[in-house]
């Protein structure tokens, strides 16, 4: 990954990307980024990549899952135009066939989920310098619970995805299980999904290795 002058890089995602952004603020105005990994992000490039002058922007929409970034993707991607493209979907995607029994919420089915992902990454290569996957995340230790075994196939299925395209795979479900070595798993989550500021630190610091960003950094002395 590459990164040029005045680059555009753009997340896209659900209420962790999201993180209670002001979706009234203009494209990396402040208060856009919200109080997440993507605000973190911004921060580190902003401060230690000056002369780069990178646009960061959030599109990030609590809730979402594969089939509502589908409904959003033209206008909220492809019509801005961005020069790199994040995703990161697929907790909800799962969590909803443990919470939205009795709601009757529409499910997404692995295959489906792979369908629609494999589709929108197609769509959109031919428009970008390239697309970074992120895995979604469980704060669990036991890899037997039902909902992180579930999401393991939906991490998969972004993960073979990845080596399929040839594109760069944030794998943050590996440094959330390094923390859970050491310590709680309240300390970076209250519900198992939506991190603390900590947990947040850990994605942003996973986006900034798979970019290369974090290490180029001190490399080049930029």
């Amino acid at each position: 990954m590459i990164i040029e002058k005045k680059d555009r890089i753009l997340f896209v995602g659900d209420s962790i990307t999201d993180s209670n952004r002001n979706y009234e603020a203009i494209p990396a105005g402040w208060s856009s980024w919200g109080d997440g990994y993507v605000n973190l992000i911004n921060a580190y490039t902003t401060a230690l990549l000056p002369r780069e002058e990178l646009m960061i922007v959030n599109r990030g929409v609590s809730g979402d899952t594969i089939l509502d970034l589908k409904k959003r993707w033209q206008v909220d991607v492809l019509d801005f135009k961005p020069d790199w493209l994040t995703i990161m979907i697929g907790v909800n995607d799962v969590w909803r066939h443990f919470d939205g029994t009795f709601a009757q919420t529409p499910l997404v089915s692995l295959d489906r989920f792979e369908s629609e992902l494999q589709t929108l990454i197609e769509r959109t290569l031919p428009h970008v310098k390239g697309i970074i996957l992120l895995s979604p995340f469980m704060v669990e230790q036991n890899e037997k619970d039902p909902v992180r075994e579930m999401l393991s196939g939906y991490q998969q299925v972004i993960q073979t995805l990845a080596e399929t395209f040839g594109l760069p795979y944030g794998n943050v479900q590996e440094k959330i299980d390094d923390f859970l070595r050491h310590q709680s798993s309240y300390v970076l989550s209250s519900d198992r999904v939506h991190p603390s500021l900590a947990g947040h630190v850990l994605i942003a610091k996973t986006w900034l290795e798979t970019t290369g960003i974090l290490e180029g950094k001190d490399a080049d002395n930029r």
